[in-house]
């Protein structure tokens, strides 16, 4: 079994115009991004890129009708390289931009057509969360299907990671928490993945004691801290990234999609809503394995006693960010058996992660008990 791979080379840069000049952006490059990203950060340079703006086609995360439509505008472009500036959406669709022959979204995630690379991908994350600019896989929402479906092939991977830590200083406090909870999922399921091991783990354990650890600063010192620590958390989520790329991620994504395609909530809100109860869940069906070790982390780094860690990693998570049940978003009573069934038949390829397995049952008493 493969143990590790890191495929994209990662830079790091000061500034957008050292960027630029690295990279020579010109007039064969497609540069997808969000235009509130862009233009304040990269507009000055003037760069002879086309230039997609995201939000022009859709608002929210993707969705088949939204690629489809970005497909449809670049098939008369002519393109080397893809380069995504933004955050996880931006990073999702542009991964698909560098496939052969590719039109239209839902046959790229049921794997119609061959899936060749024939273009250069360059990944220039501006959240602290998806770990997207290290990982092979892209998600969409596909509304024929109700749910979110994710193409996962070694295709996808970026060739070039760039860190550039001044154009995430700019995320609003409410996305620098859900991006970087998001992270902290990651890593935390990365590392009671079966798939975990001794290399994986090197990254999931780091990203965990960057997050928690600043999370407890920022505590302490206010939320404006976090533009002092910004910089951590793009290396944690970067750690996270490489570290579920290797190893997968498990129920907390799997339940969240359904609530995040049917009542659009963000991806890393939607994973927060889960984390806590499903690794209490795991916690009772095996607190002996790999999750005691998990546990016993945590609990050192929360400075709570074992038996505490759950309520603790809440209570810090909480006071950054409020938690909601899930009728609060506008989820009904008997879409608790719907969605269980939907993960079931749809998520299997996150299930198959999970660090122990869970039966139907545990899956909608999870549900039942968040709503």
């Amino acid at each position: 079994m493969r143990q590790l791979i890191v495929k994209p080379q990662i830079y790091r840069f000061d500034t957008c115009a050292e960027f630029n000049q690295f990279f020579s952006i010109n007039d064969k490059d497609l540069i997808l991004t969000n235009e509130f990203i862009y233009k304040p950060f990269m507009g000055s340079l003037n760069l002879p890129a086309h230039v997609i703006y995201q939000e022009k086609y859709g608002l929210g995360e993707p969705s088949d009708e939204m690629i489809d439509k970005i497909f449809e505008d670049i098939k008369g472009i002519e393109y080397n390289r893809v380069i995504a500036i933004g955050g996880g959406s931006v990073i999702d669709i542009a991964k698909l931009f560098v496939i052969k022959d590719a039109t239209n979204t839902l046959d790229l995630f049921e794997k119609k057509i061959p899936l060749i690379k024939e273009k250069e991908l360059i990944i220039v994350p501006t959240t602290c969360g998806t770990g997207s600019e290290v990982t092979n896989i892209s998600i969409a929402e596909i509304k024929a299907k109700g749910t979110k479906m994710g193409l996962a092939i070694d295709e996808l991977y970026a060739d070039y990671a760039v860190m550039i830590p001044e154009m995430v200083k700019s995320l609003p406090y409410k996305f620098f928490v859900t991006s970087s909870i998001d992270a902290l999922v990651h890593a935390t399921e990365s590392l009671v993945s079966p798939k975990s091991n001794c290399y994986t783990e090197l990254f999931s354990i780091k990203a965990i004691e960057i997050i928690l650890k600043g999370y407890l600063e920022i505590l302490e010192k206010g939320s404006d801290y976090r533009f002092e620590i910004i910089d951590d958390f793009l290396i944690a989520s970067n750690y996270a990234g490489v570290a579920f790329a290797n190893t997968g991620v498990g129920a907390v994504h799997a339940l969240s999609y359904p609530l995040g395609g049917t009542y659009h909530v963000p991806h890393g809100e939607a994973n927060y809503q889960f984390f806590v109860e499903v690794f209490k869940t795991y916690n009772r069906l095996d607190p002996n394995g790999k999750i005691k070790e998990v546990n016993e982390m945590l609990a050192d780094i929360l400075s709570v006693s074992v038996d505490k860690v759950y309520d603790s990693l809440e209570n810090v998570l909480s006071q950054l960010l409020a938690k909601r049940n899930l009728k609060d978003y506008g989820m009904k009573e008997a879409e608790i058996d719907l969605f269980t069934d939907s993960v079931i038949a749809t998520q299997q390829r996150l299930l198959v992660n999970n660090y122990v397995p869970l039966s139907r049952e545990e899956i909608r008493e999870i549900y039942e008990r968040l709503y």
